[in-house]
This record gives C-alpha cells, structure tokens and sequence, in this order.
C-alpha cells in the first residue's frame, strides 16, 4: 500500500515510539513573543536550548505597526518583546526583532528566506503554520508545553494523525482568488470538520495557483480543525525557493530538487476521508458570521438560522455581527478595512489590492490600512509604488507585524464597528471587543473599501 507525502516525511522524522504517539524529529524551530512561558520553563529546569540553531525568532504578534522610532506604549508588550531578546540573547537564538530589516510574521519570514522547504518539518506555537505546507513541509501549530518541549529536545510528540484529500479541480474564474477557494472549503467541511486530519490539497486548480496563493489556502486549513495541510512539490515550488537566502545554492541545488521531486503521494495511496470540490463553482466570498465557515458568495445573502446546520450559532452569529437573515451581501456596509494577516500580507496580495485601488479613493468615513507580512514585503511594494497606490488612495501604509488580525496591539476594532479584513478569522472580539469581521480576499477588501460596501471585484474595471 501507498503511502502519502505527509507520511512520507512523517515516517523520515519518527526517532521513538511513547504512549502511541510519534517522537517526530523538528527541523526547524519558528518562535514569537508570545512563548515567554516556554522559555521560563527551561529556566526553571536548568534546560539550555538543544539546536538554537534551528530556532529562529521573529518579533510579529504585538509589536505596534506604526512608527519604530517612538516608544512602546503598553507596558506588558514592551516587557513581553524584551524577555523574547533577552532568551534569544541567553540560548544563541537568531532573533529578527523591531529593526530589523527581516522582521515580520514567521509564516511570512520563513518562506520568503527559504527556510521553509519540502520534505522537513516545521513547528511554531500559532495554529496557522500549516502556512508551510504549500511549500511540501510537515508544519504543526503547537501549544507552549510543546514550543518548551521541542526548544528542549529539538523533538515532539505528537499523534499520528488521519489523511484527508481534498481535491479542487477545474478552473477559478477571473476575480476569483485562493483566499475565495480557501473560505469555500472551509465553508465544506465546517469547524472542525478537518480535526485529526492532514489535509493534503489536490487538483488541477491547486497545480495552477501561484505558491504565495497556495499559503493562503494552507494558512486557512486550521480554520476546519486540521491538525496540518500540505501541497506535494512541483516546479513551481523549485522555481518560489530557488535564489532565496536559506535555499540550497551551487552544486547543493539540483541535488535538493532531486531529493523534493521524490516525495510525492503515491498513486495508490490510501486517505482516510476525501473532499471534491470544482474550482469554476467558486465566487469571491464574504464571511457573514463569527467563523470562517459562516461565509455566502457576494452574490448572495445572509442565510437563515433554519436554513443552516445550527440555527442556534446562526441566530447568536448574526445578533453579534447585527445583520438580518435575506440581506444581500452587497448591501453590508464597512467602516474598516485592514489588509494584512499571515493569510493575505504577501507580495502579490498587496498587488491584487493595488490594482483595484488604482486612480480610485476610500470612501467618506471608511477607514483602511495595509499592514504588510514582513518588512521585505515593506520594502519591495515601496520599490514597486504599490505604497505610493495605497497613500494616494486614503490607505494607512503601515511597517509589518501581525497587526489588526488578533488584537493584541493598538490596531483594534471599535465595538460595533464592522471591518473588511483579510485575515483568518472572525471570532468575536478577534479584532477588537465588540469588532465585527467579514473575512475576504485582498481584491475584496480593496473594492469594498472604494464603495463603502461589499461589491464583486468581477464588476470593478
């Protein structure tokens, strides 16, 4: 029998055996601010870092996004960025903090220097490094027991877990991006529809789509409860890693394209669940509720309760997010947009937004803001006058860093306030108390931002 690409790296990874779960091998280490615990619990213990080498440390969740020079004004962030420098600096950490001309969100750093690649496995304490798997790699959110777990041993424990394929095939329509694809197969399986999964993504449509687009698909796959997702490598992965900074150079680089071009699913392989989706059916969607598999086509309108699979969760979703059951998607009006997140921050994300706005202003009384994925990204949209776009536009243009995608820094969500974004999720209270959060695409949100209000991208020319 078969096996897939997922178990393929995982069986390469497996060092022991204990108490039915796998002691999985961890190449590489990504780690944020908002592991202080992790590293207290080394201290406690008299424990150094086992390979500091394989750990790199970005600076991402609360760090503020407007001017670096000035102060940090919350006290217990500022306390939080300096114990992640003082560990780096204790344990031999490369640290990119504020300053640094790298510093960004991991999931947005770790591709763009080529440390993430096919066949290795990655862990990282948030819940959307599966971000890696567009890449070909094993990559697990984890929680602080095991950031100090794999800091310790450089291994962790995990489950092993089920297979599910999800396979997209046919074509995405023009105005149609992965984040659209991505909110649809979420919608598909449902919260935690995916859990004790690894989703491997499929299809003729998933081979089309750019790497930066299969992140974005990845990214997402948390928000169904997988434990990981994961696309096989192809040339277009050889083609995303080849030059970058940690990617192999010299007579090193056709032998590691060898090597990637082997781990492929087997076509025998067997996957414990499938999902069929046709990627022509898809439109740019909307999220109207408080989970991302509470979304609707933009040509279509807030459900039901009874028309849904809970009609209690609908009714209490949309007394929060204060909208009526048959109100047409267009018909929502934003007062904020925010254009940033692990899912959306990428170069060509910030392109897709940029060509909507061009010659084109924010509405009155809409406030934007682009917060790009990493200060790379910064630089080159800057290169490129996509910054120039977005301040002739009303746009905020703002340095990387997580940002208004968890609300753990200053850019936060007013309550009541209903926000066009184009993170992941759009829990309550995820922007801010009280903040109401539609999840779209980089082209959605821009177009909304125009118009005041949901339109379909397909009709702005």
């Amino acid at each position: 029998m078969g096996l897939t690409v997922a178990e393929k790296i995982w069986d390469q990874h497996v060092v022991d055996t204990l108490d039915g779960r796998d002691i999985l091998y961890v190449d590489l280490h990504l780690t944020h601010e908002l592991s202080p615990q992790a590293f207290d619990a080394l201290r406690r213990r008299g424990l150094r870092v086992r390979r500091p080498e394989q750990t790199l440390a970005v600076m991402d969740h609360i760090v503020p996004t407007t001017d670096r020079e000035l102060p940090i004004v919350d006290s217990t962030a500022a306390e939080q960025l300096n114990a992640l420098r003082d560990s780096c600096d204790r344990h031999g950490i490369t640290l990119l903090g504020i300053g640094s001309e790298r510093q960004g969100i991991a999931h947005v750093v770790g591709p763009e220097l080529g440390l993430s690649r096919p066949g290795i496995t990655i862990a990282c304490g948030d819940s959307h490094t599966s971000t890696h798997g567009a890449l070909g790699a094993l990559a697990f959110g984890v929680g602080t027991t095991q950031v100090a777990q794999v800091l310790a041993t450089q291994c962790l424990a995990v489950a092993r877990p089920q297979q599910m394929a999800v396979q997209i095939d046919g074509r995405l329509a023009a105005g149609v991006t992965a984040k659209d694809l991505a909110l649809t197969v979420v919608r598909e399986l449902g919260v935690g529809g995916a859990s004790g999964h690894i989703i491997e993504y499929r299809g003729a449509a998933v081979r089309r789509l750019p790497v930066e687009g299969r992140m974005t698909l990845c990214n997402l796959s948390a928000e169904a409860g997988a434990r990981t997702s994961i696309i096989g490598a192809d040339e277009q992965t050889f083609d995303y890693l080849r030059g970058l900074p940690a990617s192999p150079a010299g007579a090193d680089w056709p032998a590691a394209v060898r090597c990637w071009s082997q781990l492929a699913t087997d076509d025998d392989a067997v996957f414990d669940r499938r999902l069929g989706i046709d990627a022509s059916t898809v439109e740019p969607t909307v999220t109207w509720g408080t989970t991302p598999a509470m979304s609707s086509p933009v040509s279509g309108s807030v459900p039901r309760p009874e028309d849904t699979a809970d009609p209690a969760q609908t009714e209490r979703a949309l007394a929060y997010m204060g909208l009526s059951s048959g109100v047409r998607i267009i018909d929502i009006r934003v007062d904020r947009v925010f254009i940033g997140s692990c899912a959306n921050s990428r170069i060509s994300d910030l392109r897709s937004a940029a060509a909507v706005l061009k010659q084109r202003h924010v509405a009155p009384g809409v406030h934007a803001m682009v917060v790009p994925g990493s200060q790379a990204v910064k630089t080159q949209a800057e290169s490129e006058g996509l910054s120039d776009i977005f301040r002739d536009a009303g746009f905020e243009w703002r340095a990387a860093g997580c940002s208004m995608c968890i609300g753990m820094n200053p850019d936060l969500l007013a309550s009541g306030e209903r926000c066009a974004a184009t993170s992941n999720r759009n829990f309550e209270g995820r922007q801010g108390a009280g903040g109401r959060t539609h999840l779209v695409s980089p082209a959605m949100a821009a177009a909304a931002a125009v118009a005041g209000h949901f339109v379909d991208v397909r009709d702005v020319t």
